[in-house]
């Protein structure tokens, strides 16, 4: 009987009181989640909609079916297949290198022991302070006279230079954590650097490499500044650029088209982040290994 009470009185005090401070919260909470979430769910309706549609009844009414038509026609008519792809290219190859000069350059500055290495991480720091609009008259100026300008590597380089900045910053961050017993006791039993740093570092900075990856895949995917800048060919444009030129293309006659070929452009970024949300959380906020 005694248990019984000890165990009533234990489930009376875990149980959470219900207050108007409480309430007001989770109001406030699942308000903020309509508005995040309603704008996503009417645009993916809005894409489903047929043209008659759009001057019938009011912008935020359901459809009346679904009318996959408008992804057909922003895929073909609108060369949103062309957009995609280059945007699909340009992104992982500018990620690859990213991460793998992130990774070099952090267990660098971090790890090894050298003259000037404090130096050389506060000078790639300071290119997270440097506005990328500053820079484009001069890059522009660069790959006019070197030949880039209009082609492919334009934006990949300008991609990884802006991209290795914030990149090497949450790398070193990551990899001042770690403790330097791990990677002596690896030394001491014969490995070398480079098995060092791929068998042992890299496992180890699992959850940072997909953090940077999950953000830069956002800024590169995103980008409108440079693909505007250095490429002028509309074979070579990305999805951002290529939904301006689809919009004066059908401008009000094809909404639905419209809208299919912005959900295409964000679905990427959607699904990524979904699947991924667990280990950039922890990438950006743990690091440390426990030991």
């Amino acid at each position: 009987m005694a248990e019984k009470n000890a165990a009533a009185v234990r489930a009376q005090k875990n149980r959470k009181k219900v207050t108007p401070g409480s309430i007001v919260s989770k109001v406030i909470i699942v308000l903020i989640c309509v508005i995040d979430i309603y704008p996503i769910i009417w645009m993916l309706t809005a894409s489903l909609k047929q043209s008659y549609e759009w001057s019938a009844k009011p912008a935020y009414a359901l459809p009346d079916g679904f009318y996959f038509q408008n992804y057909i026609d922003a895929w073909n008519r609108g060369h949103m297949s062309t957009f995609f792809f280059n945007s699909v290219v340009d992104t992982m190859v500018s990620l690859v290198f990213i991460v793998m000069l992130s990774v070099l350059v952090g267990f660098a500055c971090t790890k090894m022991q050298w003259k000037g290495r404090e130096i050389v991480n506060r000078y790639f720091q300071l290119g997270i302070m440097v506005p990328v609009a500053t820079a484009l008259i001069p890059l522009f100026q660069i790959y006019n006279k070197m030949g880039l300008y209009n082609t492919r590597w334009a934006l990949i380089l300008s991609y990884i230079a802006f991209g290795l900045s914030l990149s090497i910053y949450l790398v070193t961050g990551y990899l001042r954590s770690f403790p330097d017993e791990i990677m002596e006791a690896a030394v001491i039993d014969g490995c070398g650097i480079y098995k060092l740093l791929w068998y042992i570092v890299v496992p180890l900075l699992k959850n940072a490499i997909v953090t940077v990856l999950v953000l830069q895949f956002f800024f590169k995917w995103n980008d409108l500044l440079f693909s505007m800048t250095f490429v002028s060919s509309t074979a070579l444009k990305t999805i951002q650029t290529g939904l301006m030129y689809f919009s004066d293309e059908f401008g009000s006659k094809n909404w639905g088209a419209i809208f299919a070929s912005i959900s295409m452009s964000i679905i990427p970024m959607l699904v990524l982040y979904s699947v991924l949300n667990k280990a950039v959380i922890e990438g950006m906020t743990a690091g440390a290994v426990k030991g």
